[in-house]
């Protein structure tokens, strides 16, 4: 059987596992808590892969191993920066978000918990951030759809649209019946099967080559400051000042990703989030070295045996074509578009919590059947599908430039907001909705301003400093939200029950 057969039979049985998993799903799924959040109910482990698999995207297989691969080592920050927010996400806001959503009106979305949490009378605050959500995320998406279009046409020699399309009815099928729950349990093998591939190529690739002494010899043929993380002198000082400020940047992002966060708000109990959290960073930290290791071992690699990439990002498909069986290879061809479905299941999940969950409840007076809301929800993450596979139509490099931009947007507008909702009681409403309104302008006005530094860090300031000022000037008393912030802290901290902070 030729090479192609077994590369479209992975692909099959890729396909028909993940509407296996979201039939079961739909069956699972009876309420709108249940479409939206799983019910509260991810056991850690799930948590866990679904945040790691539905954070990475294609970046982790195709665009950080050809980052390293053809700029060196010093494109590493960004995995640094990656990790360490992705701990600091679990740690500092996990446990304390499942509390404080469910203690808070049993709050499901993240608009929804930002207007209860400052008791926000006047919905700005619900109704802005859906709005981003719904921007931001929708052309989010429509980036998913294209890269899954031109990863079909570039791998499998086949049609842009039918490559985009296949990606999106497989997606959609899933998420529309299988909601959260499915888009969840999908990405846990999604995840796992990006960290095996990302464990297995450049392994087999190291053995092909010879060995760790061989590589040492060839690694030392590769361009001059290709293994530095500082880049061996071969950039300016503030050159790599930029460069460091800007990987580590990154890792801001976390607090303030809508797709992510929620995941935290699904734990069965905020006690889980530590358990969830060593499975989290456990995935990444693989993930990520198995990234860079594929990078720099594929630049040895072809310096030893010719037929380089034209394009860097294709470095680990290419090794794993030419190194692996057939079917092996494409289950790894397989994860790549994993990593692309499984964020975009999450966005268009979030899309439709932001539709029907916060717009729809602030127009619709009397309170809608729990079947009616679900429904919705359905029907939510289908127009938005389809609005970002028009968008898809005609791809082009700006909706993909969009992915780090929206990264950049999301971390500056909610981050801040985030992290004073659950460690400063004194947050006000208007405060929040400063820190959101100016932390996005920052970031348009930065990203205009071209100046080497990733717009993340300045727009997070900025927020912070606007939620903070904003917040002290308006602040007026409130019980509610006194005996919330309690009560929060006396779930996440039972030995200090009854402490103020």
């Amino acid at each position: 059987m030729s090479a192609q057969f077994y590369l479209y039979l992975a692909l099959a049985i890729y396909f028909a596992i993940m509407l296996f998993i979201g039939w079961l799903a739909f069956r699972r799924t009876s309420s709108h808590e249940g479409y939206m959040l799983a019910g509260r109910g991810l056991p850690p482990w799930v948590a866990a892969l679904s945040a790691g698999a539905s954070d990475m995207s294609g970046w982790l297989i195709m665009g950080l191993p050809g980052a390293i691969y053809a700029a060196g080592l010093i494109e590493g920050w960004i995995a640094i920066g990656l990790f360490i927010g992705s701990y600091l996400n679990w740690r500092l806001v996990a446990p304390r978000l499942r509390a404080y959503s469910e203690v808070s009106r049993n709050s499901i979305t993240v608009p929804s918990f930002f207007e209860n949490r400052t008791r926000d009378r006047s919905r700005l605050l619900r109704t802005i951030s859906s709005i981003v959500i719904l921007v931001f995320f929708t052309l989010y998406a429509s980036s998913g759809m294209v890269a899954g279009g031109k990863y079909f046409e570039s791998t499998f020699g086949g049609d842009y649209w039918v490559g985009m399309l296949l990606v999106t009815a497989v997606t959609l099928g899933y998420t529309l019946f299988g909601g959260f729950l499915g888009a969840s349990l999908t990405d846990v093998v999604q995840g796992l099967m990006m960290v095996v591939a990302l464990i297995v190529v450049p392994i087999v690739a190291i053995i092909t080559i010879g060995g760790w002494g061989e590589l040492s010899r060839l690694d030392a043929s590769v361009p001059a400051g290709h293994l530095s993380l500082f880049g061996g002198g071969t950039l300016t000082t503030g050159a790599v000042a930029l460069v460091i400020a800007s990987g580590l940047a990154w890792g801001l992002g976390y607090f303030g990703q809508p797709h992510i966060i929620v995941r935290f708000m699904a734990l069965r109990s905020p006690q889980e989030a530590a358990s969830a959290r060593r499975i989290g960073t456990s995935w990444q930290f693989l993930s990520l070295l198995g990234a860079v290791a594929s990078g720099l071992v594929g630049a040895a690699y072809f310096d030893r045996f010719g037929d380089a990439p034209t394009d860097p990002e294709t470095v680990v498909l290419l090794m794993s074509q030419v190194l692996l069986h057939p079917l092996v290879a494409g289950f790894v061809l397989a994860a790549v578009l994993a990593a692309i479905m499984s964020t975009l299941s999450s966005q268009l999940i979030v899309c439709s919590s932001a539709l029907v969950e916060d717009l729809f409840r602030i127009v619709r007076k009397t309170p809608p059947s729990d079947q009616t809301l679900m429904l919705l929800g359905r029907v939510g993450v289908f127009a938005v599908a389809v609005i970002a596979a028009l968008l898809a139509i005609n791809p082009n490099d700006s909706v993909l430039g969009l992915v780090s931009f929206a990264w950049a947007g999301f971390g500056a507008a909610f981050g801040p907001v985030v992290l004073l909702s659950l460690y400063w009681r004194r947050l006000s409403n208007w405060g929040a909705l400063a820190g959101m309104i100016a932390g996005s302008l920052t970031v348009f006005v930065w990203k205009a301003l071209n100046t080497g530094l990733y717009e993340l860090l300045p727009g997070f300031i900025v927020a912070l400093a606007a939620a903070v000022l904003v917040s002290l000037a308006t602040k007026r008393p409130d019980a509610d939200i006194d005996r919330e912030f309690t009560e929060t802290m006396e779930i996440v901290l039972p030995r200090r029950a009854g402490a103020r902070e």
